[in-house]
């Protein structure tokens, strides 16, 4: 590590946490970081020699850490003392994580709150913005992110080593994340509101047999996973606490993840490229989507994805193995699986485990907690998706996302992808399965557990297969596919296909 290297990184707290080249490459006329972080200063006359230092340099690529800083400058709380000079003021930052202020209906934490004090140093980073930029959002870092987001992405050199900076005074193992490759935008990975495993994961959860889940009621939703002829149901009540469960199944490892704020469920294998990871709840998001990180290297995952994005595995081919889930209803899900065990109450957690407690404000409206680069209209931004990823001609993938409301009017629906003829099969309940239909096609169903085709032959709805009955039984494997809203899913991919 170079002497001017570690000297701003003792500075700002987190040696050790950053690449060592980050410096090197630096231009320079280019503003170190610890500059930027001298304008986000207490002492006006010290904020205003570093403003006038970047200005004389300014490009686009230094909004994002303008934006970054101003995020985490939050109103003096009465009777507080102020924070020393040159640091950045967090006394207020718990008030971001607090379920209180969410519960008060400001839902996107980046849009200023009426009647709350605008802190002289953020203020005076809003004002810098709009005389380098000629824009005028005020306080609105909402409306500033989206401008920054719709410009050409040229950071900072050290834009990487900054924001490991910003949020090691968050929680210091969130610097960790911050090294190596990024796949992704940086300036779109946003604080949560949570510290590292702030939602605490369930690890190797208890189970009861469905005869002993006497709390779940036959309409409460679960989410249901059956690996290698073993089915389990989890509850949204249960899971939307926690947003991920590390489990066994089938003889398989998982790693389910719940993104509540974008609606998705997704099991995935916790072995990959040969290594079994450990997951865990980062605190950080990207395009309002969840990112996890594995303790064995600190990279960034994913959830919708599968793939690391930000960190030491961020340049490799890695891909999590998604296994099918359904979303359906705990009566539906235990008559066609009697014999599932589903998660047990009594997770070792104090929570409010009623239905609908979880995220109720949130899942009740169609606003955002965050904001995302580009909606699109076609749908309310919480409609429910069914989506999944094909495998296209040439290597791609093809994003494919069928509108819920549409599949529930079209209990089962056959559709043509290139090469990929599949049947959408949307129980009376509402839970969607995607298989291949090869030749056949399918007419209408029979009870709760079976389809009907062209010929009158029954097929059995299975959780891996289209199974028919008979001496010579065929089978038409099942697609991974899950729920997510569409505003989240539309956010991750732009290329998708809607069918509505």
């Amino acid at each position: 590590m170079t002497a001017p290297l570690a000297r701003r990184l003792v500075l700002l707290g987190i040696a050790g946490l950053v690449a060592p080249t980050s410096v090197a490459q630096t231009p320079a006329k280019t503003p170190a970081i610890t500059v930027f972080m001298q304008a986000a200063s207490n002492d006006g006359k010290q904020a205003d020699r570093a403003l006038a230092e970047i200005g004389a340099t300014w490009r686009t690529g230094y909004v994002p850490i303008v934006i970054d800083l101003a995020r985490f400058i939050l109103p003096p709380r009465e009777g507080a003392a102020g924070a020393p000079a040159g640091t950045i003021d967090l006394t207020g930052i718990a008030a971001l994580g607090d379920p209180d202020e969410r519960r008060s209906g400001v839902l996107d934490l980046s849009t200023p709150v009426p009647g709350r004090r605008v802190h002289p140093a953020r203020a005076r980073l809003i004002r810098f913005l709009e005389e380098q930029t000629g824009q005028r959002f005020g306080d609105d870092l909402g409306r500033w992110r989206e401008w920054m987001w719709a410009q050409p992405y040229d950071p900072h050199p050290d834009y990487m080593a900054f924001k490991a900076a910003l949020y090691s005074r968050v929680d210091p193992r969130m610097g960790r994340f911050f090294t190596g490759t990024a796949r992704i935008r940086l300036d779109e990975i946003d604080w949560g509101g949570v510290g590292v495993n702030g939602i605490p994961p369930l690890t190797a959860p208890k189970t009861v047999s469905a005869a002993n889940a006497d709390w779940l009621k036959d309409s409460h939703v679960v989410f249901g996973i059956v690996v290698n002829g073993e089915a389990r149901a989890y509850p949204k009540r249960i899971l939307a606490w926690h947003e991920m469960a590390h489990d066994r199944l089938g003889g398989v490892d998982l790693t389910i993840v719940y993104c509540t704020l974008c609606g998705t469920v997704i099991p995935y294998e916790s072995v990959v490229g040969g290594t079994r990871r450990t997951f865990g709840t980062s605190g950080l998001l990207y395009r309002s989507n969840k990112l996890m990180f594995d303790a064995e290297s600190m990279s960034l995952w994913s959830t919708l994805d599968g793939a690391p994005v930000v960190g030491a595995l961020a340049g490799s081919p890695l891909r999590l193995v998604a296994r099918p889930v359904v979303t359906t209803t705990w009566g539906e899900w235990r008559r066609a699986n009697p014999k599932t065990t589903v998660l047990s109450i009594d997770t070792g957690h104090n929570r409010d485990y009623s239905e609908g407690a979880a995220y109720r404000e949130y899942f009740a409206t169609d606003r955002l907690m965050f904001r995302v680069p580009v909606l699109d209209k076609r749908l309310k931004n919480k409609d429910e998706v069914l989506g999944l990823i094909l495998p296209a001609e040439g290597g791609g993938r093809q994003p494919v996302a069928f509108s819920v409301a549409f599949l529930q009017r079209r209990p089962v629906h056959h559709a043509q992808f290139g090469q990929w003829s599949l049947v959408v099969l949307t129980s009376p309940k509402g839970a969607n399965r995607v298989y291949d239909a090869g030749p056949h096609r399918f007419t209408a169903w029979q009870g709760e557990t079976a389809v009907k085709d062209t010929g009158g032959r029954l097929w059995d709805v299975g959780e891996d297969a289209l199974v028919l009955r008979g001496p010579s039984p065929e089978r038409l494997r099942r697609h991974t596919a899950f729920r997510a809203f569409w505003f989240g899913w539309y956010a991750q991919f732009q290329d998708t296909e809607l069918i509505k």
